[in-house]
């Protein structure tokens, strides 16, 4: 089957798409977006991590064919889909903004459907100025292999457009389903910390 859809602002689309076969695998194989990690393939490591419709969800778990007419952001297009949140006002903390909390992810279908790229971005984020989540990552030192991190970057950062001053409990609570083989997690920790606090200076 053929399956059209957005992903990072940008139409595409996949023929001969199995009915059998995955998001994450038409992002891989289909499309070049290797970001997104192929772990388990079961929804346990949340390495493939990626927003459908602004909510966040296990790519390995979707079926291709699920994803016709949707909007999907993977860690390549985040820095721009973060911009393009500031510039139009949505996201943050609940109540604030025009995206509100309409959807589980802090963004509702409208908004998400919304944000479009612009012609010079990269389809794959070079040359694009990192978002507060990723740069928070790099300067807490929380990127060790970077196997997990596409996926916690994703998460963290619906995380951070839906609560922008999460507790310790709600950074855990929203990770949880991401694991990492390499750390502890406090270097992980302190880089939403991180992002939050320096979201909060911004506002």
């Amino acid at each position: 089957m053929r399956v059209n859809f957005t992903v990072n602002g940008r139409q595409q689309e996949a023929d001969d798409v199995w009915e059998g076969e995955s998001l994450l695998y038409v992002l891989r194989e289909r499309l070049g977006l290797p970001g997104s990690k192929n772990a388990c393939e079961q929804g346990e490591c949340g390495s493939c991590t990626v927003r459908l419709d602004g909510v966040p969800v296990c790519s390995c778990l979707v079926a291709a064919g699920q994803v016709e007419g949707r909007d999907v952001v993977t860690v390549e297009g985040l820095a721009d889909f973060a911009k393009q949140r500031e510039e139009h006002g949505h996201g943050g903390a609940c109540g604030t903004g025009s995206g509100g909390c309409g959807a589980k992810g802090g963004v509702t279908l409208d908004a998400a459907k919304r944000w479009q790229a612009r012609p010079g971005d990269s389809q794959t984020g070079e040359g694009v100025e990192l978002s507060a989540i990723q740069q928070a990552f790099i300067d807490a030192g929380a990127v060790q292999c970077g196997f997990c991190t596409p996926g916690l970057l994703v998460q963290a950062d619906a995380l951070l457009e839906e609560n922008s001053s999460p507790s310790d409990q709600d950074i855990r609570e929203a990770l949880s389903g991401n694991l990492c083989r390499c750390t502890g997690y406090e270097k992980i920790l302190d880089a939403v910390r991180l992002a939050a606090a320096r979201q909060s200076e911004a506002v």
